[in-house]
Formats: C-alpha cells, sequence, structure tokens
C-alpha cells in the first residue's frame, strides 16, 4: 500500500498541500488538465522554486482576475460546480466533503445553518482549486493512505473577512477537534481553514511517521516568511509489511504512577475508565521512592482520547502528572458469536487470523449473569463454557 505522511512542522494551508504534491512528482500540465474539468475561468496557476531557511521547495501560486478574486459562493454553488464538471467521482465526492465540512465549521462559529454560509477566504478561486488540486494529486500520485502528524497552528492574531481574529481561526479550532495540535509561540497563522479542512477530511491516522520503505519526499512553500521553515513537507513510500491475516493499529498508552491513594478508588476509576471507552486499563504494583508501595495504572485508548483520559487521571486520583506515548499493536481480528452450553446460550470472544479461528473464550460476564440467572456455581458454568469452546473452535 502507497502512503503519504504530511509533516506539519510549520503548519499546512491549501496551497502548501497543493505544492508539497507538486513538489513530489504531481506534474504542473496533470494538475491543470484535471482543474480543466470544472470548467472555470478567470485564473491561471503557476509553480515556483523558493527557498526556505536554506530549504527548498515548490510554492503553488493561484492567480485570479481581480474581479473574481472576491466572488462569494454558497455550499450550493461549490457543489454545482464539482458535480457538473468532469472529474472522477471519487475526486468530486472527496472535494464536496471538504467544502461541507468548512462549511459546518463556519455555520457553528457563526451561529447559523450551512445553507447561509457566505464563504469568504475558503470560497474563493484559490480555495476551490487548492481542493480539487489536493484531492487530484493524491489520487495522481497511487497514494493509498495518508497519516498526519500533530498540527502545528500558530499564535496571535490574523486579519480576514470578519476583521482580527485570534490564531488558530474559529473555523479552524472546529476543524481540528480531536486532533493533536501544538503552538511553540510561532508568530502567525501556521494552520488555515483550507488547510485544516483537507487534511482532517482525508487523513486516516495521526501521529508519528509510519514504517514505511520511503520513495520521495516534496515541500510545500508558504507565501510568509517567518522565523522557521515555511514549509510543508510530506513522504510518500510503501507501508511496511504487516504480518498476514492480523490488523495493525496505533494506540496511545497513558500511564502515571500513584503511591498515595485509598486502593478502593482503583474499582471505581478503572469502570469510569471502561465506560469513557478506553482500550484496555490495568494496574502492576511497584516499589517507589521513600520505600512506598505503590501502583503503575496504565490506560490504552486511542489518541484523539488522550486529553479527556488524563483531564480524567488527574482530577479523579492523586497523581500530578501523566506521561503517555504512541504505540503500534498488532491484533487478531475479533467477533462475538453465540455458542449453546448445557446452562443455555453464552457470548464467546473468537480471535481469528485470516480464516483460521485462533482461540474461543467465553466472556466473563455472559458466565456471570447465568450462573446468578440459574444459581449454579460459576464454576460449573465456566467449564460448561470451556466444552461449548471447543466445539466453536472445531466449527
Amino acid at each position: 500500500m502507497k502512503i503519504a505522511y504530511f509533516d506539519c512542522f510549520s503548519g499546512a494551508s491549501g496551497d502548501m498541500i497543493l505544492g508539497a504534491l507538486m513538489d513530489a512528482g504531481f506534474p504542473l500540465e496533470k494538475l491543470k488538465a484535471e482543474l480543466a474539468k470544472l470548467k472555470l475561468s478567470h485564473y491561471d496557476l503557476k509553480v515556483e522554486k523558493v527557498t526556505k531557511k536554506s530549504i527548498a521547495g515548490s510554492q503553488a501560486i493561484v492567480i485570479v482576475e481581480e474581479d473574481h478574486h472576491h466572488h462569494h459562493r454558497h455550499l450550493s454553488d461549490i457543489r454545482t460546480i464539482f458535480e457538473n464538471s468532469d472529474l472522477d467521482n471519487r475526486i468530486k465526492e472527496k472535494s464536496i466533503s471538504i467544502f461541507t465540512r468548512l462549511a459546518e465549521a463556519e455555520a457553528k462559529v457563526h451561529q447559523t445553518t450551512v445553507d447561509h454560509i457566505h464563504f469568504h477566504e475558503v470560497g474563493a478561486m484559490d480555495a476551490i482549486i487548492d481542493v480539487v488540486g489536493s484531492v487530484a494529486g493524491i489520487a495522481a500520485l497511487g497514494i493509498e493512505k495518508i497519516v498526519c502528524s500533530p498540527l502545528h497552528v500558530g499564535t496571535g492574531t490574523v486579519e480576514c473577512a470578519h476583521g482580527t481574529l485570534p490564531v488558530p481561526a474559529p473555523a479552524t479550532v472546529e476543524l481540528i477537534q480531536g486532533k493533536p495540535v501544538y503552538s511553540t509561540g510561532v508568530a502567525g497563522e501556521l494552520l488555515t481553514p483550507t488547510g485544516a479542512a483537507i487534511l482532517t477530511t482525508l487523513a486516516a491516522e495521526f501521529g508519528p511517521m509510519p514504517a514505511m520503505t520511503l520513495e520521495t519526499t516534496g515541500y510545500g512553500a508558504g507565501n510568509a516568511d517567518i522565523s522557521i521553515p515555511n514549509l510543508l513537507r510530506i513522504a510518500i513510500g510503501e507501508a511496511a509489511e504487516e504480518i498476514e491475516g492480523l490488523e495493525s493499529e496505533r494506540v496511545a498508552v497513558m500511564e502515571t504512577s500513584i503511591d498515595d491513594m485509598n486502593p478502593q478508588i482503583y474499582d471505581y476509576l478503572i469502570e469510569k475508565l471502561l465506560h469513557m471507552g478506553v482500550m484496555d486499563v490495568f494496574l502492576v504494583p511497584l516499589h517507589m521512592k521513600k520505600n512506598r508501595p505503590g501502583m503503575l495504572l496504565t490506560v490504552l485508548c486511542k489518541m484523539e482520547a488522550v486529553s479527556k483520559i488524563a483531564d480524567f487521571l488527574i482530577a479523579e486520583t492523586t497523581t500530578i502528572g501523566v506521561r503517555w506515548r504512541i504505540d503500534r499493536r498488532m491484533k487478531a481480528h475479533r467477533e462475538i458469536r453465540m455458542g449453546k452450553t448445557t446452562y443455555g446460550d453464552i457470548g464467546f470472544k473468537v480471535a481469528k487470523i485470516g480464516d483460521r479461528t485462533v482461540n474461543v473464550s467465553p466472556e466473563y460476564e455472559e458466565c456471570k449473569r447465568v450462573a446468578m440467572e440459574k444459581n449454579v456455581p460459576l464454576k460449573n458454568v465456566l467449564d460448561a463454557a470451556r466444552l461449548a469452546a471447543e466445539k466453536l473452535m472445531a466449527s
């Protein structure tokens, strides 16, 4: 599988994404041919080689005739442009999805409906070209999956059609909800609404660079000269081979060491965390400083849940800090199947690698429920469940 990694060390904008794709091998002629399918006029497009802090990249430049530069459009107008175009259906659908997310973000910020949103900067001709050009470039380069780094957003204020706004702009904040973001104090709008909409719509994951055999890289340049290289880097390569039949995913591992908390609270914590949707939570005994016995509390969760889980742990325990990292994990495909036992039907967790069943285990809570309903020893139900599991393994 060919994958692309967007390294947003200096944020991202629509023209930076387009420039990075062109720098990585998406030809200008091919881009113009794709954009011609929009049946739009009054614009031109060129690419220039530039240098930002001694790093070379490509700058995509959209030139719109002055009389058309401030032509505002509703989402319905933009949808009509895409639907009446000769673009491939997949490019149409993804482009419409990006602009729909932009409209939803603007509508929420202005407390109105999507239909009433007038696109300003994001609805201008150059944004339409950035969006369609980026989607077309990803398709042309054969990229099947996109992974994105945490998003560098910048700081300060930005001038736009609504006046002076804080950075990141309110619409951008809506678009990056649930995604990893950060700021290092670099002044200026590093992440624009258009850039945020493209990446958050198209990226399958956010985190570190995935394992791949690197084939090519590209740098897309922004307009401003800032204190860091104003570039967006794309790395394209072939995904590292996975173990056949196993599923691979990235998970956040969060942990904290505690030595001064009532141990009765751990039962409550684990129950609450599981209700919050974490993948796993467990305790490991520790011997800590000053010869105190303690516990290492470890939580596995999705990366977008890190902030919520950290807030919960700091509020609900005696810890004052939580460590976290991103790990990869391989797992068998899992499904729940019902199996017949002498005490009735019980749910079993069935693990498979490809078409091969490798493990069948009864759900403990199911066994407990049956034991209480039938008023029989739990150990008897577990024994019956093991016999049923053997039959499921053989089936």
